[in-house]
């Protein structure tokens, strides 16, 4: 079975045979493109042949012929999207990245506007009278630059031909799996899953439904949207002509939903943290839709039949990304290093790292910065700042959501490149003061499509078998009191009430 996973910052395909053990590998870096202050794309045409690519190569190296494939399972990043002509295929513009902030003005605006004001009193008063938690996220709902709604309504104001085509049915919008799906299939399936259509904010999860309400509020035409489809589904073959034969796309999964799946965290109360570009804290509700609260917002994790399983989660921007910024101006040369480094001193010296955007309520404009810098610090205090940022930022969501999210937390599993920095890793349990298990292999998104398209292609029979085959490389159990942290905490969490605005 393939699992692809379609990344913020790379394409990687594994071939993984009955023992979910790789049997072949690719991976291509995904290259984003920076047309003006702000904005984040893809190109859509080299994504594809990228795509192609992984998956050519990974079989290559597997020794295995493209007939020996049961089925390909893709794991997409979420919140990056495109529209295209119906009837020629044609983009009207790049991919626009969940990173991109061109939306950043219209969010402001829509913010301050005196209708969202308006919007807030009507459904708190709803709320209130019903109980139904279906009006609470309403009652306090912001717009943010990470959202598709609002830089789909910037597309449709910006953009004259997506929106003529718009007005005539000619329209297609998609998310990064819909758009391969339709290229796979050369266009003769246009679709998503349930998955990826609630990570798009437009998607109601309550009803299941794309939110008409949402959209005219947005001015968004409802005629652009693709049918949902499970997420462990027979979508169809690819083309015979892109791999000589037609292989059976067997699962479409949003990246976070499919970590999840990956860890086999099935049960109500099971919690998978991802590290890699950002953070996410994903908690099985089970059958239960928890509504949005502050920091928390309920997605559809994967429709299986008549199985539905909702999530609950939390996220943190750019983990990854500082990492990656650190290494690019040569504070160390590999990121093994970081966490020796680290540990080689006894702590920041009070320097704190303040990521771009904060855990709750955040300015779009906010810059990362170090505060606390002395003539002593040197490169092992700011990586080590660095690193804290993640673990202080790790236990600030997990109280928020042993707060809010009533149910018992069960087992805890972390995946994501930076999960591999036993320093994050072991300041996390100490911190939440909880068990954390890491799989022998980080790549979850990839496996978790994988077992998807396994499930429906017969190859694997059921999830009792797929628990059977995790592997645990580490376990990392609390080392120190986290009061321990308390006076470091302290200080960063003053330092980030220094800077807003900044």
């Amino acid at each position: 079975v393939l699992g692809v996973d379609v990344g913020s910052t790379v394409v990687k395909c594994h071939v993984y045979d009955r023992a979910a053990a790789v049997r072949g590998s690719s991976c291509r870096k995904v290259e984003s493109l920076y047309p003006r202050l702000g904005w984040v794309e893809l190109d859509p045409e080299v994504l594809w042949s990228q795509f192609i690519g992984v998956i050519k190569e990974a079989v290559q190296a597997a020794g295995l012929h493209m007939r020996q494939i049961a089925g390909l399972g893709i794991s997409t990043q979420r919140g990056t999207f495109i529209t295209w002509h119906k009837r020629t295929g044609k983009p009207f513009h790049n991919f626009i990245s969940w990173q991109d902030l061109r939306s950043a003005e219209l969010v402001n605006s829509w913010n301050k506007s005196l209708l969202l004001k308006v919007i807030h009193i009507i459904f708190t008063v709803l709320h209130f009278l019903t109980g139904n938690d279906r009006y609470l996220a309403p009652s306090f709902l912001t717009f943010s630059t990470h959202q598709i709604s609002m830089k789909l309504s910037w597309v449709f104001k910006n953009i004259p031909e997506a929106e003529e085509a718009a007005k005539k049915n000619n329209c297609c919008f998609g998310t990064v799996d819909t758009w391969l799906l339709y290229r796979l299939t050369k266009g003769s399936v246009y679709a998503t899953d349930y998955s990826n259509a609630s990570s798009t904010g437009i998607f109601e999860p309550f009803t299941k439904c794309w939110n008409p309400t949402l959209c005219k509020l947005l001015s968004i035409p409802m005629s652009v949207y693709p049918p949902v489809k499970d997420t462990s589904f027979n979508f169809g073959s690819t083309d015979s002509e892109i791999f000589g034969v037609p292989i059976p796309i067997m699962a479409v999964v949003a990246d976070q939903q499919s970590a999840m799946f990956g860890e086999c965290c099935f049960h109500p109360g099971d919690v998978k943290l991802t590290m890699g570009t950002g953070g996410f804290w994903n908690v099985n509700t089970g059958e239960r839709l928890f509504a949005s609260r502050r920091c928390l917002y309920p997605l559809i994790g994967w429709k299986i039949g008549e199985e539905v399983v909702y999530l609950t989660e939390g996220s943190i921007s750019d983990i990854g990304t500082a990492i990656k910024w650190a290494q690019d101006i040569e504070f160390f040369t590999n990121v093994d290093e970081t966490a020796e480094m680290a540990q080689s001193i006894a702590d920041s010296q009070g320097v704190c790292f303040i990521p771009g955007l904060q855990v709750s309520g955040y300015d779009p404009y906010l810059c990362a910065s170090f505060i606390g810098l002395k003539p002593s610090t040197n490169r092992n205090h700011l990586v080590r700042a660095i690193l804290e940022s993640v673990a202080f930022r790790n236990k600030l969501l997990y109280d928020i959501i042993v707060k809010k999210v009533h149910i018992p937390l069960r087992t805890i599993r972390a995946d994501g490149g930076v999960s591999n920095n036993s320093f994050v890793m072991q300041m996390t349990s100490d911190l939440i003061n909880k068990k954390i298990e890491k799989p022998a292999n980080a790549d979850m998104s990839s496996l978790g499509a994988a077992f998807l398209a396994g499930l429906a292609s017969g190859f694997w029979t059921d999830k009792e078998q797929l628990k059977k085959l995790r592997r645990i490389e580490a376990v990392f159990e609390p080392q120190k009191d986290s009061e321990e942290y308390r006076p470091a905490m302290d200080a960063w969490l003053q330092a980030m009430k220094h800077s807003p605005h900044w």
